[in-house]
C-alpha cells in the first residue's frame, strides 16, 4: 500500500509555530507580540505571494466587509484571513472601526496602503457618541505588520493599487459586533464584522 504524504506548505508551518507559541505563552499581549515575527516569515515566503494572485477580491455587501478564511484553529481559536482589495476598492475609504475584544495582526503581503490610528477623546458616557482624533497615518508596504489590540480604533486605505493582506485574529470575526466611528458627526454605532468566505490559501494545481 502506498501512503501519500503532503509536503508542508507555508501556512502549515505558520500554524505549527503559532500553536507552539500559544501552548507556552498565556499572556495575550506577549502572545500576540511574539506572533508578529512568525507572521513575518509567512509574508516573506514567495509561495504565498504567488498564490495570492489567484485569491478573489473581497467585496463588501449588505453593509459588511468580506474576509477570505484560510484557517481556524480548533484548539486556540485563532483565524488566518486574507483581505484583497482590487480595482473596485480603489479610492473608496474604509470605515473607521475597532475589532471589539479580539487581537489582530495585519500583515501587508502585496501592494501599499495607509494605516490610520485614532485615539478616543470622550469619556464614553453617551451612547451612540464618540469623539476621536487621528493619532498616526503610516504608509505601509509588503512585509509590514500592524498589531491591533482590543478596541483600538483604526482603518486601512488603498492608494491606487491592488493590495493583499494576511490577517491573524485571536477569534474569527463575523459573529459579534464591532465599533464604527464617524468623526465628522461624532457618531458611534456597532455592527457585525466581516463575512467569512472559505478559500484555500494554496489552490490545487490544475
Amino acid at each position: 500500500m502506498v501512503v501519500e504524504t503532503r509536503t508542508q506548505n507555508a501556512l502549515d508551518r505558520f500554524v505549527s509555530k503559532a500553536r507552539e507559541l500559544f501552548a507556552r505563552e498565556n499572556d495575550p499581549q506577549e502572545r500576540w507580540t511574539k506572533l508578529a515575527p512568525i507572521l513575518a516569515e509567512l509574508l516573506a515566503d514567495p509561495s504565498v505571494l504567488e498564490a495570492s494572485g489567484s485569491w478573489p477580491d473581497c467585496v463588501p455587501a449588505d453593509g459588511r466587509a468580506e474576509n477570505l478564511l484560510f484557517y481556524e484553529d480548533p484548539d486556540y481559536g485563532f483565524a488566518v484571513n486574507g483581505l484583497t482589495k482590487g480595482q473596485a476598492r480603489q479610492g473608496v475609504r474604509s470605515r473607521i472601526h475597532d475589532h471589539a475584544h479580539i487581537y489582530t495582526l495585519y500583515g501587508v503581503l502585496d501592494g501599499h496602503e495607509n494605516i490610520e490610528r485614532y485615539e478616543r477623546l470622550d469619556d464614553r458616557s453617551k451612547p451612540d457618541y464618540a469623539e476621536i482624533r487621528l493619532s498616526s497615518d503610516k504608509h505601509v508596504g509588503p512585509g509590514e505588520i500592524d498589531l491591533v489590540g482590543p478596541y483600538e480604533i483604526h482603518t486601512e486605505n488603498t492608494v491606487g493599487e491592488r493590495t493583499v493582506a494576511v490577517i491573524i485574529r485571536s477569534e474569527k470575526s463575523g459573529g459579534f459586533n464591532q465599533g464604527r466611528y464617524l468623526p465628522e458627526t461624532n457618531e458611534y454605532y456597532e455592527s457585525l464584522g466581516p463575512r467569512q468566505t472559505l478559500v484555500e490559501m494554496f489552490p490545487p494545481s490544475k
